[in-house]
């Protein structure tokens, strides 16, 4: 037993169940002598048999009061690596040089920072080989969504270029302390050999699936203005129907309006 108790400013949900721990980090597939870094280790529940299974971990955990204690209770059972400070400024490239290649990641995310912190590790490109991340539920269906569903959105396109996605479990509020008050999902993301679709640049992407879902109900005519103040011959250039909604465009149509952007920028 321990008396540190979750932080709620933190966003701690601190996991407590032994036997889905040990599911999580099987369905992983990390192996023996594999790095593997740990966002927020909490209390170590899944810190511990990470490191039974690879015998190697570096966890990341802003909490100045749980690096004393995450040593001790996983003392001998592997080399265990505590960075102290924000997961957001990590620069996950140069820690994968310094580890030897590419991460794997798995780790029970703080929920009011999951987003932001997967569009970091986009950012880091193939620095990261896996993830396999806990996140609130609705958010874990957002990152796997298809084009025409509720769902699809800014993480559905920007995810699904670079990584392969699978939903594997979901969890309920009863294997946190203190229990959310969502349910939970496991996924695993992979990055792809190369990207979905070709993408020239990356930052203007991002630009434009962030405009066209920006507001979900206007038109992609009237969402794109953010970015220009007349968007019809970007929309033309690419074939698509300015009347169209960002939800019905397929990342292949995504790719296709960034490089209709880019076309006209230099006609």
């Amino acid at each position: 037993m321990t008396n540190l108790f979750p932080r709620k400013r933190i966003g701690q949900h601190f996991l407590n169940d032994a036997a889905l721990a040990e599911r999580i980090v099987l369905a992983s597939g990390v192996t023996h002598g594999d790095w593997v870094v740990e966002i927020g280790p909490g209390l170590g529940a899944l810190t511990r048999p990470l490191l039974t299974h690879t015998g190697r971990v570096l966890a990341i955990e802003l909490d100045e009061r749980l690096p004393e204690h995450l040593m001790r209770v996983t003392a001998g059972l592997g080399e265990l690596r505590v960075v102290s400070g924000d997961a957001l400024r990590v620069d996950y490239r140069e820690l994968a040089a310094r580890l030897g290649g590419p991460l794997q990641i798995v780790a029970n995310l703080p929920y009011y920072l999951s987003s932001q912190l997967l569009l970091h590790f986009l950012e880091q490109g193939d620095a990261i080989a896996r993830m396999t991340l806990m996140f609130q539920d609705e958010v874990a269906q957002r990152i796997a969504a298809r084009p025409g569903t509720k769902a699809y959105g800014t993480l559905s396109v920007l995810c699904g270029v670079w990584l392969a996605s699978e939903i594997l479990f979901t969890i309920p509020p009863t294997a946190f302390h203190p229990p959310p008050k969502v349910m939970s999902a496991v996924i695993r993301l992979t990055r792809r050999a190369q990207p979905l679709v070709p993408v020239e640049d990356p930052a203007l992407f991002s630009r434009v699936v962030h405009a066209a879902f920006g507001q979900r109900r206007k038109v992609l005519s009237n969402a794109l203005k953010v970015l220009d103040p007349a968007p019809a011959a970007w929309l033309q250039r690419a074939g698509i129907d300015p009347e169209r909604r960002g939800e019905t465009l397929s990342i292949a149509e995504f790719a296709g309006l960034t490089r209709a952007i880019q076309q006209e920028s230099t006609a």
